[in-house]
């Protein structure tokens, strides 16, 4: 049996899984549980498949190794993706997206804040949504993103293709990085960015390498780069280091990042969950590999979406600095829609 018809096999039955395409590569894996319980991962000791949503405060889901079988097999896809089908932008949300925007630049101002990362989500009406066929779209469109297809019957349908890495951790050694900053790919890699980009990213990069040099014996950086991810493209410094702590003790000094929460850490979490809302559920979380032959390859839940009765809830966010422009960061947020819209058209 392929991949695919576990996937579907899954489904019908109703019990949990995960099939996913780590970055620049042709292997799909998946792991299929045997029963329909919801496990949950009480510090990140356990070994399995992690789904963690964005407020650790929350449960972290967990596919155990000893309660799955697992899967991989080489896939080679060419599907036709229709760019041009796309689903209307929802306007209604501008005036209360670029509302929360200003007062994000307000809190800024008066100092509370150095930076904060604010979301929205819009639904989409979806109709004859083929799960199969949708991830097969994604693998096409993102081969340099994690990405995903993930179910569980009591929590939900989630997919994605995230372009960030929260954490690689290999016998003692460690990858990650820090990405921050947006614009739309036209046609080439190398592009200018704005002081407020720059400025974003290197908040982040600070932020990353303090954190970790207080648990960690070496941290280095590399060089600020271009990455492109679908239409997009990032800043993207690459952090790595040698560790001598406990996994968990490294993911909670990384999660969640100013990439997706802000700066202060504390005050732009407390800022999100009161003015955002809605609740991120898991985006802006993290999922992927956990402490499998004693390796960790996690990744933060960005580019994704939750399907339920007939509709999919696409989240997309931005990241707030003094020099953010509202409207400019409104815009933003609807070519990162148009990310994932464009594997639902039909």
């Amino acid at each position: 049996m392929d991949i695919f018809s576990r996937i579907e096999k899954s489904l019908n039955n109703k019990l949990p899984f995960v099939v996913y395409r780590t970055p620049n590569t042709d292997v799909l894996k998946g792991w299929f549980q045997k029963n329909d319980t919801l496990f949950t991962s009480d510090n990140y000791s356990e070994s399995g498949f992690v789904f963690a949503p964005f407020d650790d405060k929350n449960d972290a889901i967990l596919l155990p190794e000893n309660q799955a079988s697992f899967h991989k097999e080489i896939i080679d896809l060419d599907i036709f993706i229709d760019e041009n089908n796309q689903f209307s932008s929802d306007n209604s949300s501008e005036e209360k997206h670029i509302k929360l925007v200003k007062k994000g630049i307000d809190a800024i101002a008066n100092n509370q804040l150095k930076k904060v990362v604010l979301s929205r989500k819009e639904s989409v009406k979806i109709n004859n949504f083929n799960a199969i066929d949708t991830l097969k779209k994604l693998l096409v469109k993102y081969p340099n993103a994690f990405t995903y297809l993930w179910f569980h019957p009591k929590v939900g349908l989630w997919l994605g293709a995230t372009p960030e890495t929260l954490v690689k951790i290999n016998n003692g050694t460690f990858k990650t990085m820090a990405l921050a900053g947006t614009q739309v790919y036209q046609g080439s890699e190398n592009v200018k960015w704005k002081h407020k980009e720059i400025e974003e990213q290197q908040f982040v990069t600070d932020y990353i390498t303090n954190r970790l040099s207080s648990v960690c014996n070496q941290v280095e950086k590399g060089k600020i780069a271009t990455i492109k991810a679908g239409n997009l493209l990032h800043l993207r410094t690459l952090i790595s280091g040698e560790t001598t702590t406990k996994n968990t003790i490294l993911i909670q000094k990384l999660h969640p990042t100013p990439a997706v929460c802000g700066l202060p850490l504390e005050a732009s979490k407390e800022f999100i969950l009161n003015n955002e809302n809605y609740d991120r559920g898991f985006y802006t979380g993290f999922l992927g590999e956990l402490n499998i032959n004693q390796k960790s390859e996690l990744f933060v839940n960005l580019r994704c979406m939750n399907i339920e009765n007939n509709t999919a809830t696409i989240f997309v966010g931005g990241g707030i600095t003094k020099d953010s422009n509202p409207k400019k960061e409104w815009l933003e947020t609807v070519a990162k829609t148009k990310t994932m819209k464009a594997v639902l058209a039909i």
